[in-house]
């Protein structure tokens, strides 16, 4: 692989869910087109329904496009792999087992020598704040700290891809702002390439490299952004024209689109009909 081969490649990339219980069938994306550096942290904006999703799990391996391709370091995605995780915006953490234990089950799962992976899940529980819970059960944590060991777990199997859909968006402004800066000092120790899901403008550009706006279903690019503040970022960002600047272009492209979206689903047009 060359220094110019994408890590993450959407070549036309299309996503056309089957007709199911009397509905006619979904087109979720449509020619798709994204290239995703090494290390770059891309964040998702588009109205509810336009595919964001849709996109991250095709990357996951988790659905397969049923046009164009998705590929990673060149290779069509042809399902899950360790090389990708996920973290998902409501923390899929096993209740019955410990923090330390809902962080460290991957590898174990996978067989990897504890005497390796111990020493990298303790330091991560550090990272994040979390060294003085590894004992707790998830019922006894915060949303915020659930989120915690969520991302600990998914960065322990050092991934060069993280998926991150919506993984903030559950949480208060304040605890998702802090959230946001752990993210991007994790990013700085780890530099895996993001793939990040939000509806929040402000979260979008706050941690990525680049915004792109996805327009309304079938998705699809409608506008980039780079975004050329270095990171990490603190708080001080929100303040400056730049930032500023950014919101009111992403603002406006999304308004876009959230219209249109709202106005076809008060006049509908026929069907998707598939031959």
């Amino acid at each position: 692989m060359t220094s110019a081969t994408p890590r993450i490649q959407f070549r036309q990339a299309g996503k056309t869910y089957a007709a199911h219980g009397g509905q006619p069938p979904v087109q979720a994306l449509a020619s798709l087109s994204l290239d995703i550096a090494p290390g770059e942290i891309v964040a998702l904006l588009g109205p509810t329904g336009c595919g964001k999703s849709t996109a991250l799990n095709l990357v996951a391996g988790f659905e397969s496009p049923t046009e164009g391709t998705v590929r990673v370091d060149g290779h069509a995605v042809d399902g899950p792999g360790p090389d990708r995780a996920v973290v998902f915006q409501h923390t899929a953490l096993f209740p019955w087992l410990s923090v330390f234990d809902n962080v460290t089950l991957g590898v174990k799962s996978r067989g990897d020598d504890p005497a390796a992976y111990a020493p990298r899940a303790r330091h991560l529980l550090q990272r994040v704040g979390l060294d003085r819970f590894e004992k707790h059960y998830p019922y006894q944590l915060s949303g915020g700290m659930q989120q915690r060991v969520q991302i600990a777990r998914a960065l322990l199997s050092q991934p060069e891809i993280l998926l991150m859909d919506e993984p903030f968006g559950a949480l208060d402004h304040q605890t998702r702002l802090l959230m946001q800066e752990l993210l991007l000092d994790l990013w700085a120790e780890h530099r895996p390439t993001v793939l990040f899901i939000t509806h929040d403008i402000g979260e979008a550009i706050f941690v990525a490299d680049r915004v792109v706006v996805m327009g309304r279903r079938p998705g699809r690019v409608k506008l980039e952004v780079h975004v050329d503040t270095p990171k990490p970022r603190t708080p001080a960002f929100l303040a400056t024209p730049e930032f500023i600047d950014l919101q009111a272009r992403l603002l406006q492209a999304l308004r876009e689109e959230v219209l249109a979206a709202n106005s076809l689903s008060e006049h509908p047009t026929e069907p998707l009909r598939t031959e």
